[in-house]
């Protein structure tokens, strides 16, 4: 993820000599180097010295580690702190890097790595206008972004967009299941759904009918589609669909519980 935001950054016109990067592995730092960073460090505070903006992209089992390496340079430099790590509280990073410390805890997914991603993000109170602008320029880069204004509906974001496309892709894969045992070739059959699945999204994207008129307009009446969505709702696919959203925010809650 951090590779992705650094080459979306870098695509959006942000100098690579304003970027800076610290990791332990040589495998990673060389992955930044390719994209064009050259002020790499295995030193976390070296990495961060003076900077306006502070990305910690790292696991939240490593984040305490990670956030005092970091503590003193935040303090000094007053940056601004964007956590991307689930289950990991302002409450907990302010713990580490100081009670006034700008923290915006963000929510990303994995179509970041295609600049395609969907973040919700949420501001600690002494964030400015201008670091929450910071924070919308930097996951902007990977895609479309949204603010919430309490830290719990980041638990909603991580079970609808967080999670969210793994659920796309098992409904795919069990198109794919159907159309292969209804007759057609794996490969026919792959085709023609993933090739459906981002046809459907650009529509609902690119329209400005809501998502029931379209769905109208793909269903006539007495049809093929108008059946398969009777068996959807006879076999309550909404109420599948919100007991396991409510499963996933409930994990991510329990998440930052776990992680103090």
């Amino acid at each position: 993820m951090a590779a992705s935001i650094v080459g979306g950054l870098l695509e959006s016109g942000h100098p690579a000599s304003r970027l800076s990067a610290a990791d332990p592995f040589a495998d990673s730092l060389e992955r930044l180097r390719v994209l064009g960073v050259d002020a790499l460090h295995t030193d976390n505070a070296a990495a961060v010295a003076g900077a306006d903006v502070v990305i910690l992209a790292v696991k939240p089992q490593v984040m305490a580690e990670a956030a005092d390496s970091i503590a003193a340079a935040v303090r000094d430099s007053a940056a601004l702190v964007i956590s991307i790590a689930a289950g990991i509280t302002v409450e907990a990073l302010q713990r580490r890097l100081g009670e006034t410390a700008a923290i915006v805890r963000c929510m990303p997914n994995t179509p970041a790595l295609l600049r395609c991603g969907a973040s919700g993000l949420y501001a600690s109170a002494g964030t400015t206008a201008q670091q929450r602008g910071h924070a919308e320029l930097v996951l902007g880069a990977v895609g479309s972004t949204c603010w919430v204004e309490s830290e719990a509906e980041l638990d909603a974001i991580t079970a609808l967009s967080g999670s969210g496309p793994a659920y796309f892709f098992l409904f795919m894969e069990a198109m794919i299941d159907a159309g292969e045992s209804l007759g057609l070739q794996r490969d026919t059959a792959t085709a023609l759904a993933l090739q459906t699945g981002l046809g459907a999204a650009r529509m609902a994207l690119e329209n400005d009918l809501d998502l029931v008129e379209l769905r109208r307009r793909v269903t006539s009446p007495g049809g093929t589609t108008e059946r398969a969505l009777q068996h959807f709702e006879q076999d309550g696919l909404r109420d599948i669909v919100a007991s396991a959203m409510r499963a996933a925010a409930d994990r991510a809650a329990e998440m930052a519980r776990e992680m103090g």
